[in-house]
């Protein structure tokens, strides 16, 4: 891999003189070395703009392979052939050729490689308090950046700074193990060099953040590699279970907390609120005067069909997903897609209650858009129903009152992407606290905690009001087993995370992707609603242990290196 020059926001394309000889001209649209490597802190901004320098087809969020690869969501859009996702979701037809592996994988390494850019220019210049936060700052990104590869790929070649193109092209992937290392390494020392995060840095690292990621890290790691035969419950290792405790013990003591109010996390009111521990921010042309504003393209297919001027209609909530939210005395429902068909209509006497973060998550025919009557939802706003269905999912876009950033034939949104947020982290702890060995103390506080604010929505002046007749959700007395502690936290994990990106990768590090995913398929593909039968495509769809549990490296990254790195199992 070559390095990537650092592109200026925008080209000079003004023509040359004819006067002037090869040997006079500077490149044009590009940051020289010299000038580069004088300004480190305007490096470590262009490697802060990266995070949100993704696209539809490479959303750095990875919600086609946490939401839909797993059981949260179908793809959406005009039908199976409408980009090339469609073989992520049934897994049977998935081979290294796509499009989407290949622009995600080039993209996060830009991304790295501007990070190791700013880390170079950091090197030979005294080591004041500011370059120390800013090499803390950077090693975070980087640390960012590769957890999402390795997500994704399982081992992949670790590049840093002070390495020039030869040793790049000839660096192998990392092993599992190894690669988990140097990641925590980064992120360790972000935490032992950054400051507590300053208001006046919004967007920016910090050493509470870099605590909730070396948790995250130290979770996922805990439990394995990843693969069924070597990951889930009987393999966790308790000396990073502690890590997960010690870390989030930093992430409890902060001044981050619970925002009041579920709903209010998806809000753009709200950006940046308690709950918002790091987050990718993004920005509306009408916030900056640019013609885009700070767009996040990464949901840019998201909106709903009619509802936008360009709303495409992907990322679709699954009907399993929409069971999962039943509740009996106000629990989750162990059985709960016995009845695969159920469907909600707003007011009617329904045969089941929900949870209420239900209607904070999934949109459905009869019930307002996110909370607005104005724009109430109807069958009209799903544009391919007899492939997809009928729901829209609403927590990644804004209420449509506030209008979009839009550029036809483009459409995005301003809405930041939660990379950690304060329950994502608390759940963490509740997890680790169970494999500890407590189940009955601070991990079920946690989780009832939880639970209580969804409560709060139950009531006629709530954000959801409308649904409170619909809605039961209790808390749950003493756990009779560990088993049992576990089964409750991931079915909290599921109800108060669905469609942010995490399924997926929560199911793999429990070491339960075949078994969820291929009675997924095998329910799914029965869909109906009200007479509409969809979802006919999951008959293909397979899930296979020992090869599906990561994704295949991109057939051209593997054709540069010409045979340099190994493809995952099975591909």
């Amino acid at each position: 891999m070559k390095k990537i020059n650092i592109y200026i926001a925008s080209l000079l394309l003004s023509a040359l003189a004819v006067s002037c000889s090869v040997d006079d001209l500077k490149p044009q649209g590009t940051l020289d070395e010299g000038t580069a490597f004088s300004s480190p802190e305007k490096l470590v901004t262009a490697a802060y703009a990266k995070l949100g320098d993704d696209w539809y087809s490479y959303p750095f969020n990875l919600w086609p392979y946490g939401d839909m690869s797993a059981d949260d969501c179908l793809k959406g859009g005009s039908g199976e052939n409408d980009t090339g996702y469609h073989p992520m979701e049934i897994f049977s037809t998935l081979q290294p050729d796509r499009g989407e592996f290949d622009e995600l994988w080039y993209q996060l390494y830009s991304a790295i490689s501007r990070c190791n850019r700013a880390l170079e220019a950091m090197q030979n210049v005294e080591e004041t308090a500011n370059i120390k936060q800013l090499k803390a700052e950077t090693r975070f990104l980087r640390a960012h950046f590769y957890y999402k590869l390795q997500q994704m790929w399982y081992e992949v070649p670790f590049i840093t700074e002070g390495m020039d193109n030869a040793a790049i092209e000839a660096t192998p992937q990392s092993s599992h193990d190894d690669l988990m290392q140097l990641i925590i390494d980064d992120f360790q020392y972000a935490y032992e060099n950054l400051a507590e995060a300053d208001p006046g840095k919004t967007g920016r690292a910090h050493k509470v953040a870099a605590a909730a990621y070396l948790a995250k890290v130290y979770l996922n790691w805990a439990y394995g590699d990843g693969y069924e035969a070597t990951t889930g419950y009987a393999h966790v290792d308790q000396a990073k279970i502690k890590k997960v405790i010690e870390y989030t013990e930093v992430v409890k003591n902060s001044k981050y907390d619970y925002l009041d109010t579920y709903g209010h996390i998806f809000l753009q009111d709200y950006a940046n609120s308690c709950e918002s521990i790091f987050a990718v921010q993004h920005s509306n042309k009408a916030d900056d005067g640019t013609l885009y504003g700070r767009a996040n393209w990464s949901n840019m297919l998201n909106g709903v069909w009619l509802m936008w001027s360009c709303g495409w209609d992907f990322h679709k909530p699954s009907q399993n997903l929409v069971n999962a939210f039943k509740t009996k005395n106000g629990l989750p429902m162990d059985n709960f897609d016995e009845d695969h068909n159920a469907i909600l209509t707003l007011g009617a006497d329904l045969k089941y209650k929900y949870d209420p973060r239900l209607f904070h998550t999934v949109g459905m025919p009869t019930y307002p858009y996110k909370y607005e009557a104005d724009f109430t939802l109807e069958k009209k706003n799903s544009r391919t129903p007899n492939t997809y269905g009928y729901y829209c999912s609403m927590k990644e876009i804004p209420q449509r009152s506030k209008g979009e950033t839009y550029d036809n034939p483009w459409q995005a949104f301003a809405q930041n992407d939660y990379v950690l947020r304060y329950t994502d982290v608390m759940l963490m702890r509740a997890e680790a606290l169970i494999e500890s060995g407590d189940f009955n103390g601070e991990a079920l506080e946690i989780i009832n905690t939880i639970r209580d604010r969804a409560a709060k929505d139950i009531n006629a002046k709530s954000l959801i009001g409308y649904a409170k007749d619909q809605c039961e959700i209790s808390k749950y007395g003493n756990f009779a087993s560990k088993d049992d502690a576990r089964k409750a936290l991931r079915w909290e994990r599921r109800v108060e995370l669905a469609m942010e990106g995490h399924r997926f990768f929560d199911l793999r590090r429990w070491g339960m992707l075949s078994e969820t995913l291929n009675a997924y398929f095998a329910s799914e593909k029965t869909d109906e609603y009200d007479g509409q039968t969809y979802a006919l495509y999951y008959k293909d769809a397979f899930f296979t242990k020992g090869k599906n549990e990561y994704f295949p490296i991109a057939s051209n990254q593997m054709n540069y290196v010409q045979g340099l790195y190994h493809q995952n199992k099975g591909y």
